[in-house]
C-alpha cells in the first residue's frame, strides 16, 4: 500500500501552489499510515520539479514526460494519470484540485476501480483509517467522509493547506511508460486576456467584491459605468486584488441593465458555492445577504463600503464598516496608492 502524490508541471517546470498544498496534505497522511509516498509527475519534463520537492521524503519518483503532456488533455491526462497510479500501486492519491486534474480524476477512478471526491478540506487518518473533510450546500455544512474502496483518489481544494516547503534535492526520476490512444485534439495555441485586465486571482491576497449599486443612478440622478470600471479597474492593478461580483450585479447583463463589461458569471460568488479563500475582503455596493456572506467563510478580514450603517451586511458580518459612497472612497484609496501611501 503506497500515497501517491499526484501532480503536473507547469509549462517552466515547477510545480504551483495548488501541487505542493496537495504535498503538505499527503506527507503528513502517508506518515499516519506508516505507508511509503511516491510522487507521480507529469508533464513535458518532470527532472526539476522533482528537485523542487526532493526533500519531502518519497520513496519514489515517478515520472510522465514528453511533449504529449504540454497541455491538458482529457486522453493524455488520465492516460498518464492511470500509468502513475498502476507503477505506484497506490491505494489513496492525493492530487491538488485543479481545473485540469478535476476533468480527469473522476475517468482515472472509473479506470482502476476506485473512488474519487472532490473539493476535499481536509485529510486525515487514525487507526489507519483515512477520512477527508468537506462542504455541503453551498458551503453551509461540513461533512467527515470515509471510504472502504481503493484505489482512492482525493483532490484537495485549493487554498485550504499551507504550501509544502522544503529544500530543494536532486533525486532519481523513474520513468513510466504510457500507451496513448490515437489523439483527436491537437493544442493550436493559448488565448488569455492581457494582464492588466484580469480580473480572478486566486492567489491575491485581497478580494474586492462590487455590487449593483455601481451601476445604479448615483446622487446626481446619473448613472456613471464608465467611471466605474475606470476606479474598480485601477484598484485591481494597483493592488492586484481579485475582482468578484454580487448575483445581483452579474445578472444585470440579462436584463438588459447597464453593466460592467469586465464582470462574467465567473466572478460571481455566493449563491454559486464559490467560496474565495483570500484572507481579505472588501465588499463594496453589497446588501450582504446570506449567500453572499456564505461566500465570504473563508475570508479572515472583512470590510465593508455602504451608505447604509444598518445594513444587513452591517449587522455583525463585517469586521469594519465604512459608512461611505463606494466611489468617493475607491478614488480616494487610488490618490493615496498613486502618491505611494
Amino acid at each position: 500500500m503506497s500515497v501517491l502524490f499526484l501532480a503536473h508541471a507547469e509549462p517552466d517546470g515547477s510545480l504551483a501552489k495548488p501541487a505542493l498544498e496537495a504535498l503538505a496534505a499527503a506527507v503528513p497522511l502517508a506518515g499516519s499510515l506508516g505507508a511509503p509516498l511516491v510522487a507521480g509527475l507529469v508533464g513535458a519534463t518532470v527532472n526539476a520539479a522533482a528537485t523542487e520537492i526532493g526533500s519531502c521524503g518519497a520513496s519514489r519518483v515517478l515520472g510522465v514526460s514528453g511533449a504529449e503532456f504540454v497541455e491538458s488533455r482529457y486522453a493524455t491526462d488520465a492516460a498518464a494519470a492511470e500509468a502513475l497510479c498502476r507503477a505506484a500501486d497506490a491505494q489513496i492519491v492525493i492530487a491538488a484540485g485543479t481545473a485540469r486534474w478535476m476533468r480527469v480524476l473522476a475517468g482515472v477512478a472509473q479506470r482502476l476501480g476506485g473512488r474519487v471526491d472532490t473539493h476535499v478540506t481536509r485529510v486525515a487518518a487514525r487507526d489507519g483509517a483515512v477520512s477527508i473533510a468537506r462542504w455541503y450546500y453551498r458551503q453551509r455544512i461540513e461533512g467527515t467522509v470515509s471510504r472502504a474502496e481503493r484505489p482512492w483518489i482525493i483532490a484537495v481544494e485549493p487554498g485550504t493547506e499551507e504550501p509544502w516547503t522544503g529544500k530543494a534535492t536532486s533525486v532519481a526520476v523513474e520513468p513510466v511508460a504510457v500507451g496513448l490512444p490515437p489523439l483527436r485534439t491537437r493544442v493550436k495555441a493559448v488565448r488569455q486576456p492581457a494582464s492588466g485586465e484580469q480580473t480572478i486571482r486566486p492567489d491575491a491576497e485581497l478580494l474586492l467584491v462590487a455590487g449593483a449599486g455601481w451601476t445604479k443612478k448615483q446622487p446626481d440622478g446619473q448613472i456613471h459605468v464608465k467611471e466605474a470600471e475606470g476606479l474598480i479597474l485601477g484598484f485591481l492593478r494597483a493592488t492586484r486584488a481579485s475582482l468578484g461580483g454580487s448575483k445581483s450585479l452579474v445578472d444585470l447583463s440579462g436584463e438588459g441593465q447597464a453593466v460592467l463589461p469586465f464582470m462574467t458569471h465567473l466572478n460571481q460568488i455566493g449563491q454559486t458555492g464559490a467560496s474565495p479563500r483570500h484572507r481579505k475582503g472588501l465588499a463594496t455596493c453589497c446588501h450582504g445577504e446570506e449567500p453572499h456572506v456564505v461566500g465570504w467563510r473563508f475570508i479572515t478580514e472583512r470590510r465593508a463600503v455602504n451608505l447604509n450603517p444598518n445594513c444587513g451586511w452591517a449587522q455583525g458580518k463585517a469586521d469594519v464598516l465604512y459608512v461611505a459612497d463606494a466611489f468617493q472612497v475607491l478614488a480616494k484609496v487610488k490618490e493615496l496608492l498613486d502618491a505611494g501611501r
